[in-house]
């Protein structure tokens, strides 16, 4: 991940930083401590340090259990679509099944009125499957042409009828399957979220003094790093302002460590970019709400996938389509619009906007914001994608 990590130069502006982004920060950490309860006496007590490491990690499984129930009852939806289309096939080839059993009724009654064939059209009647009556094709050579057309659709009929019967029967069991996913996965974000809050509830003000202090320097620190990729940005930009200028366009990428540089977006990435960081910047100050997609409130890829569709772009629902849903590109060569995802397991996801910020909705607590993707450290981004 080192070879994609490497700073940009900002411009002469710190773009996207603001103090009350910081005041903001600090706050919600206090605000996510506001139950206080002091321990009892002589109880072991897990160091600040440690209830800080326990809660990022409790909010980023939740975040994970997030998004394996948003593919669940995005699966879910599909699976409930198909049972519905199968079911309606089935009713439809079950009228065409009975329509084809009367014909031959009424062959058969012709027979018995005439004293020919009855034993045998009556046998046929009676056979219970596909195979039943295939044993019985001897019955087809005591039958005019019009009588064997009649049975040969019987026939069809029944044997699709039963298939589609069959993926039915399949569907429904699959969709139960997943709805189950889906109630264990809910279930399990319920759970990280009732444990992070019984952690910080546990904490004494001076404690949660400390931890929104803690806060404000990673913040702060991002910050500094956003500055740092904003910069050499801007550095690699003039470069290849100027060898373009000179004709020289092999020497862009100034200031990287040896990587092929990615060819800069067209302008219609450009255009397309800008209305979706347009919607984005809307939603800033919209709660984050696990498995929401809008329009009041969002998780990180209902942000991402309602963004892009107001630009026309149409992305998958979960981070784990989504960080495949375009092409990688080094942090370096990050442009505006760029999707950020963050973790090895890619449950966290937000929209570059240029300078080393970004716009995302952070976790359970907070609100969608203007943010350094460094918020959470280097370590933490796991790759660059171009959406369109």
């Amino acid at each position: 991940m080192a070879s994609h990590r490497k700073s940009r130069t900002p411009g002469t502006r710190v773009a996207g930083i603001r103090t009350p982004a910081l005041a903001t920060a600090a706050l919600t950490s206090v605000a996510l401590l506001s139950q206080t309860a002091e321990a009892a006496p002589g109880e072991d007590r897990p160091s600040l340090e440690e209830v800080e490491k326990k809660v990022g990690d409790l909010y980023r499984q939740a975040e994970s259990a997030t998004e394996k129930y948003n593919a669940a009852k995005e699966k879910t939806g599909k699976q409930r679509k198909r049972v519905d289309t199968l079911l309606d096939d089935v009713a439809k080839r079950t009228q065409k099944l009975n329509e084809a059993r009367s014909e031959l009724g009424s062959y058969a009654a012709a027979q018995y009125r005439t004293g020919a064939g009855m034993p045998d059209t009556a046998t046929f009647l009676l056979a219970e499957t596909p195979q039943d009556i295939f044993d019985q094709r001897q019955v087809l050579d005591r039958m005019t042409g019009r009588q064997k057309a009649a049975v040969d659709d019987y026939v069809t009929q029944q044997t699709e009828t039963m298939k589609k019967r069959q993926e039915a029967t399949e569907s429904l069991r699959t969709l139960t399957e997943t709805q189950g996913d889906l109630k264990t996965a809910k279930a399990t974000v319920q759970k990280k979220l009732a444990d992070a809050r019984e952690l910080l509830s546990k904490l004494t003000a001076e404690e949660k003094a400390r931890l929104a202090a803690i806060e404000k320097r990673k913040q702060e620190e991002a910050a500094r790093k956003a500055v740092e990729l904003a910069r050499q940005q801007a550095e690699q930009e003039q470069a290849r302002e100027e060898a373009a200028q000179q004709g020289g366009g092999a020497s862009e990428g100034s200031g990287s460590t040896g990587s092929t540089e990615t060819p800069p977006a067209d302008s219609s990435y450009g255009t397309k970019a800008e209305k979706a960081m347009a919607f984005a910047r809307a939603q800033i100050g919209k709660p984050y709400v696990w498995g929401a997609t809008g329009p009041g409130s969002y998780d990180c890829s209902g942000l991402t996938q309602a963004a892009w569709k107001a630009a026309g772009v149409s992305l998958p629902r979960t981070t784990y389509d989504q960080v495949n849903a375009g092409t990688t590109v080094p942090v370096s060569q990050a442009q505006p619009g760029d999707l950020v995802f963050f973790y090895d397991d890619v449950t966290h996801v937000g929209i570059y906007i240029g300078n080393g910020m970004m716009i995302h909705a952070p976790k359970p607590g907070t609100y969608v914001r203007e943010e350094s993707i460094y918020y959470d450290g280097d370590s933490a981004i796991h790759s660059i994608v171009r959406p369109a």
